[in-house]
């Protein structure tokens, strides 16, 4: 009877020990699934330096192209008609509106010249209502100087402008316009939930200034630029030898100073300054020599816009969450990465922000407490261990070092066409202005991108390039803009 029940009690132990065993052996298994995703990733988005002089070059030959006529490259090469950016002689009250999706502000700037520059800068936001995001374009500009005359009334006594003069404003409008000049352009389409049809094919500023003539005011539009040749202007205001301007936020694009002689599809009369603010429209920028994986490939076929915005699509605030998700996603299908079933808001388009990536990638806690409240705030994953977090930190870093190397590279491709990129007897510094959420805030991808330009550029050449971070280019370089337009306008 002892040994009946000692050899039952041995099977026990034993069966025990085999499921223990195939549990090791199936975890193991799983963990090596996982572990090939992840060196696949690696491979696939690997930018080694051979790679990202190859997008330099490429992005180089778009960019001559683009000059060269309307529809000869993916990059628009936007003439901006912007040849006079501040000098930081300006001075007097300016306005600014930027308009860039539901919600808009309004800027006043007054600026003191050389000695005192910007004396006092005040701005407040306002929502736009859903209604007339798709009614009219009255009602929607009307409510937009409504706004403007309300803001224009709080002034203080030392904000006026001198009686008989009417107030001037640079207007940042955020969505595709083809420009006709310095403060004239017509809308190509609405973006971000606005609908207005009658609105396609108009003269936006003509709306405006009508509307701003309705509410009885006295204020002239002096300009309509991108965020991006706002930045460009505000990292002029600040530095004298700033000839480019990159935005890494929910999207991304360029501007930079051009010769106007190397412009061969600009056919108007020469421009007395001999420069030309080009838009490069680059996150439309495209080429064989991205790294691109089938998790890029899905993203894009499923987007609204396939085909378009490649170069956007690797390196902005839009998408890189999206991407990390995707591939999350198909380690818990193959790997079962977060467990026997895969969590539901995992399958969930985009609803891992970009936000979310960087402060699970920069945490620095020993048992990566951040990830796990993060997956389980976002996505639902009660629980996760730290191996587990660990890898989800992996994903983050491939796809952010990514797109910090690529934008990189984008930059590398401006200096070559700007004849910046060799060792010059002048030592001439060349200033890159830089604004938007992924660069300000994701710390890493930052870092990153800057070491990738010194490593593709050089010691002895990067001494001569300087990055500078640029607040608030979309608001405060509007004003500027106005301001060197009206200083411009007055030396005519």
């Amino acid at each position: 009877m002892r040994k009946a029940a000692a050899l039952a009690a041995a099977a026990v132990v034993a069966a025990a020990a085999t499921i223990a065993v195939r549990q090791r052996l199936r975890e193991a298994k799983r963990w090596a699934r996982a572990a090939a995703v992840l060196r696949d990733l690696q491979e696939r988005c690997a930018a080694p330096a051979a790679r990202l002089q190859q997008v330099s070059a490429a992005m180089e030959v778009e960019m001559r192209a683009g000059l060269a006529s309307e529809d000869g490259s993916k990059l628009k090469m936007l003439v901006t008609y912007v040849d006079s950016l501040p000098s930081g002689d300006e001075k007097g009250l300016f306005y600014a509106l930027d308009l860039g999706g539901t919600n808009f502000r309004v800027l006043r700037v007054q600026l003191g010249g050389k000695e005192r520059r910007i004396i006092k800068q005040e701005s407040v936001g306002v929502s736009i209502p859903q209604h007339l995001m798709s009614r009219s374009s009255h009602e929607l500009f009307d409510f937009i100087a409504a706004a403007l005359a309300k803001f224009v009334a709080s002034e203080g006594e030392d904000c006026h402008v001198p009686e008989g003069t009417e107030r001037e404003l640079g207007f940042t409008f955020s969505f595709p316009v083809k420009q006709t000049s310095i403060s004239s352009g017509t809308l190509i389409k609405w973006t971000k939930s606005f609908s207005i049809d009658e609105m396609v094919g108009k003269d936006i500023v003509f709306e405006l200034n009508e509307a701003i003539k309705r509410q009885g005011l006295v204020m002239k539009v002096l300009t309509l630029v991108n965020d991006t040749v706002g930045t460009l202007a505000a990292g002029r205001y600040v530095d004298g030898d700033t000839m480019v301007a990159i935005v890494l936020g929910t999207g991304t694009n360029a501007a930079y100073v051009e010769h106007a002689h190397a412009i061969p599809k600009w056919h108007a009369p020469m421009i007395k300054s001999g420069d030309m603010v080009i838009n490069m429209e680059w996150g439309n920028f495209k080429s064989t020599h991205l790294p691109l994986t089938e998790y890029d490939q899905a993203l894009d076929a499923e987007s609204l816009n396939p085909g378009e915005q490649i170069y956007e699509k690797l390196t902005s605030g839009m998408y890189m969450g999206e991407i990390v998700r995707r591939i999350l996603l198909r380690m818990a299908q193959e790997a079962a990465l977060f467990g026997d079933n895969i969590p539901p808001k995992l399958e969930t388009p985009y609803i891992l922000k970009t936000f979310h990536m960087l402060i699970m990638h920069h945490d620095t806690s020993p048992d990566l407490k951040t990830v796990g409240v993060k997956l389980n705030e976002i996505l639902e994953i009660e629980s996760s261990s730290k191996k587990t977090r660990k890898l989800v930190v992996d994903v983050c870093e491939v796809v952010a070092r990514r797109g910090a190397r690529l934008a990189a590279a984008g930059i590398h491709g401006i200096l070559k066409k700007l004849g910046r990129i060799t060792d010059r007897p002048d030592k001439r510094r060349t200033v890159i202005a830089v604004d938007g959420g992924v660069y300000k805030y994701y710390t890493f991808f930052g870092q990153c991108m800057e070491s990738t330009l010194r490593e593709m550029l050089g010691e002895e050449v990067a001494s001569s390039v300087v990055i500078k971070p640029v607040d608030d280019g979309s608001g405060i370089g509007a004003a500027l803009l106005a301001a060197s337009c009206s200083q411009h306008l007055q030396l005519i």
